[in-house]
This record gives structure tokens, C-alpha cells and sequence, in this order.
């Protein structure tokens, strides 16, 4: 089957590949075409800001946390019925941890079969181009770079000069060149850009990215790199049809302060028998009838005030949880259910379920992928056995303070930093709550294991109410 389809990857990280990225699902999809975007690695910022400029979500490629036949499994699903597949890489186009490249962007392209379209930042380049696409082409022969876009450029005359050395001393098409332009920027922070679902101004400023990038890199010209990819059979996907029988009900927090969801394990929590029921953080004041829930990561640090000064939710989830609502909460969920949060000194009070504090430090003080091995003292775990050593990443600038010393913890960190370096998975009452982020593939079933909890807790307090009267059941039963 011929999937048209393409890698845009860049020399090194910080090359505007995202935002390049962005422009170009934009265009096409502003031109009535299916596009369906990609994201390789661990990542949610970029991921939604993708999801926003196509219309559609966007799954992310992992090949250090997923098996050759996930990746090709899920990309195939995902792509069916697009006009064209984008994938943007991350960092350079051969990085990766691996000494031999096999998780790098390289290696997934030519896993894919991935035609690649490399970004350059040419500020103060001229003829050293020429070397630097050289080498890339020959370091790894069966990658085809099929053209590059020059980016950040400091005017005509530089792109003319540009053009004539590749020209000159190369085989590969210039599909754009793209001058600096500062309405191209979007803001950052410590772990990136500006989640899109917190820029109120996303719609527009996607648009005008469109606009910039649709002007000075030829659409109809990276169409065509996409068609040239070679066709490619299709990996058989497993059925995703939900499971039978009466529907649990799963709050998510989804709001400015909560967004960091792989729409792949959301699938698989719907697919599992869960019904996902939003809630807002910031504005809602109690809690709809729940079976479980899970909080989810994102940057409450930035909205901690907001957080604070919504008590009546605060008290609700504090209660809910306390009276054994199955809660599964990542990082940034972890920080919410924290005693306190400080932030630039600042002290605000969070839910209060975990006996500790949170402080933003101004230093990453987990970054990158974990490794774990389970405890044994889960109620649910994600693992497939007890042996298994689990992959997963962690993000965080803060830390969790002044802990309960007899706290209990799911896991043991042998790769990363968790809570404290050794530890992390707070467990109390029906809780679990780490800074780790599970990705709901390989031997790490997540989504599965934790709707079978919650559907084995309310089956248990179903049978508990029938045997009380009604007015003792409880509220969020």
C-alpha cells in the first residue's frame, strides 16, 4: 500500500524543527488534505501543538520504550486514511541513546521507510553547508535525505549564496528557505514550549506560522518527497474494540493546568472499558459519580494560585481519595495531590492527599528515561511480572519534600530519580501517584491493569452497598 509520508529532522536539536513542523502540517491541512502528524520520542508539548496545526492527534515513536512491531503497528493505524504522515524528529537526526543509532531518528526512518527533509540553521553559514549535507548523506546509506530547509536565514542575499553552494557541490533540493523571523518563536520554559492548550492565542498563532512557512517553502515540492517513499506492507493492528459490559467511569483532568496525555493510552483506557470523563481543575467545584481517576502531568507550577484558590475541589478529590477512589495520578498529578506547592517562594496549598511538599527547583531534577523494578506492594501493576524491569521517562523541576518516612512505593528506581533517587509510586489508601509517565506499551499494560482495579473496586463496593442500606452508600460510588 503507498503511504505518502516523511521525517522532517534537523542537524541538531534547537534547529526550528517544530516550528517548521508545524507549519507544514498547517499549510497542507489548510489545503483540505488528511495530515496526520508524529512526534518521536517522549514528548507532550509538541505533540499537541501538532495535534492543533493538523486537526488530528498526534502518537509518538519511541523506539527505546517500544518494540520494532508496536511502532510499525501503531504508525499504520494511525496513518490509514491520510493524505500524508509527518514525523518530527527529535534532537539531531542521528542522535539517540544508543551507541550504535538504533533509536535514533535515523533508525526509525529507515525503519518506516521515511524519506527524510533535514532542517538546517544556517545563521552564519555559507559554504560549511556543503560538508555538513555530505556527511549526513554518507553516514548512513540507506537513509535518503531527500531535500532540506534552510531556516533562520539572515536575508536574500545569504539564502542566494546558500542555494549556489548546494547547488554546486550537492544532489539534494533546497524545498525552502525560511528568514528569522521572531513571530515564528514560541515562548519557552523549563521543559520546552508553551503547552498549546495554555496559549490562548494558539489558534492564531499556528495560523500565522502557516502563513510564514506556506510562503517560503514549496508545499507542492515536499508533497512530492512524500510520494516518493517506497510503498510499505501494513502492519496488522490488534482490535481496539472496546470491552464489553457496563462502562467505568474515569475522570481525567484535561484544563490549562493538566494536558499531558498520550492519545494512544487514552485509546487503550476506552478500549479497556473505561468511559473518560473530564474535569476541570480550575473551575469545577465538586466531583461528577467516578469509578477511578486518573490526573494526569502538565505545569501546575504555573498555575498554582489558581489551583490553591479552588478549595472546594481540593476538598472533594482529598475525600474521594481518602475513602478509596482508585487514583492514579503522573507527576504534575502527583504535585496537585501533594501537601503544598512552592513556587518562586511562594506557598500554596494543594489537595493534601500525599504527606509531603512540592518545590520547584531551578535545576531539572528528573529528566530523560527510567528504568524500574516493581516493589510488589502495588494494588495494580503495570508490569507483566514481578521480574520485569520497566522503561518508562520523568520531566519534573521540582521535588517532593518532607515525606512520611513510613510512606510505602511501587517501584524502585534503577535508572533516573523518582521521588527521592530510589523510590517512587507513592501508595496510600487506593492511590498511586509517581513523577515516572508509563507509556502503555511493551510488558508496561497499564491502562489494562488499572481499569481491571477499578472495575474490581466497584464491583466490590456494588456488592458492599447491596448489603447496607442506600443512604450509607458512598458518594462517589
Amino acid at each position: 500500500m503507498h503511504a505518502p509520508r516523511l521525517l522532517v529532522s534537523a542537524a541538531h536539536k534547537s534547529s526550528g524543527k517544530t516550528t517548521l513542523t508545524l507549519g507544514l502540517c498547517a499549510g497542507l491541512a489548510e489545503r483540505g488534505l488528511a495530515v496526520q502528524p508524529f512526534k518521536k520520542g517522549p514528548d507532550y508539548i509538541d505533540p499537541m501543538w501538532l495535534a492543533q496545526a493538523s486537526g488530528r492527534p498526534c502518537y509518538n515513536l519511541d523506539p527505546h520504550l517500544m518494540a520494532g512491531r508496536e511502532i510499525d503497528t501503531l504508525f499504520d493505524r494511525a496513518a490509514a486514511g491520510a493524505d500524508i504522515s509527518i514525523v518530527e524528529g527529535n534532537k539531531g537526526l542521528y542522535d539517540g541513546l544508543a551507541l550504535d543509532g538504533s533509536n535514533s531518528n535515523a533508525a526509525l526512518a529507515c525503519q518506516l521507510g521515511l524519506p527524510v527533509v533535514l532542517v538546517i540553521d544556517a545563521r552564519g553559514m555559507t559554504r560549511g553547508i556543503a560538508p555538513l549535507i555530505l556527511g549526513y548523506q554518507a553516514f548512513e546509506p540507506r537513509l535518503r535525505i531527500a531535500g532540506v530547509i534552510l531556516n533562520k536565514l539572515g536575508g536574500s542575499r545569504h539564502e542566494t549564496k546558500l542555494r549556489a553552494v548546494i547547488e554546486h557541490y550537492t544532489d539534494v533540493r533546497v524545498l525552502g528557505a525560511v528568514q528569522s523571523d521572531p513571530r515564528l518563536e514560541i515562548a519557552e520554559r523549563h521543559l520546552g514550549l508553551v503547552p498549546s492548550n495554555e496559549a490562548d492565542a494558539a489558534h492564531a498563532h499556528v495560523a500565522t506560522i502557516r502563513n510564514i512557512v506556506a510562503s517560503q517553502v514549496d508545499l507542492d515540492a515536499v508533497l512530492a518527497v512524500a510520494h516518493e517513499a517506497q510503498p510499505r506492507s501494513i502492519a496488522a493492528a490488534p482490535s481496539t474494540r472496546p470491552r464489553r459490559g457496563a462502562a467505568l467511569r474515569i475522570g481525567i483532568a484535561l484544563d490549562r493546568a493538566f494536558g499531558f496525555y498520550y492519545p494512544d493510552d487514552l485509546e487503550a483506557l476506552r478500549a479497556a472499558g473505561a468511559t473518560l470523563v473530564p474535569i476541570d481543575t480550575l473551575h469545577d467545584t465538586a466531583l461528577p459519580a467516578l469509578d477511578g481517576l486518573f490526573l494526569g502531568g502538565g505545569f501546575p507550577e504555573m498555575l498554582a494560585p489558581a489551583l490553591a484558590a479552588n478549595q472546594a475541589l481540593r476538598e472533594a478529590l482529598r475525600h474521594a481519595i481518602v475513602d478509596g477512589l482508585p487514583t492514579y495520578a503522573e507527576c504534575g498529578g502527583l504535585m496537585y495531590l501533594a501537601r503544598s506547592l512552592t513556587v518562586d517562594g511562594v506557598r500554596h496549598p494543594m489537595v493534601g492527599v500525599i504527606p509531603g511538599d512540592v518545590r520547584m527547583q531551578a535545576r531539572p531534577v528528573g529528566r530523560g528515561y527510567v528504568e524500574l523494578a516493581a516493589t510488589g506492594d502495588a494494588p495494580w501493576s503495570p508490569f507483566a511480572t514481578e521480574t520485569t524491569r520497566l522503561r518508562a521517562h520523568e520531566f519534573h523541576y521540582s521535588s517532593l519534600d518532607n515525606l512520611d518516612p513510613s510512606l510505602r512505593y511501587a517501584y524502585r528506581v534503577t535508572r533516573g530519580h523518582g521521588i527521592d533517587g530510589e523510590h517512587d509510586g507513592v501508595l496510600m489508601h487506593k492511590l498511586l501517584a509517581s513523577y515516572t509517565h508509563l507509556r502503555n506499551v511493551g510488558d508496561c499494560r497499564w491502562a489494562e491493569r488499572f481499569v481491571a482495579f477499578v472495575r474490581t473496586e466497584r464491583d466490590a463496593r456494588r456488592r458492599a452497598a447491596r448489603a447496607r442500606p442506600s443512604a450509607e452508600q458512598g458518594a462517589y460510588a
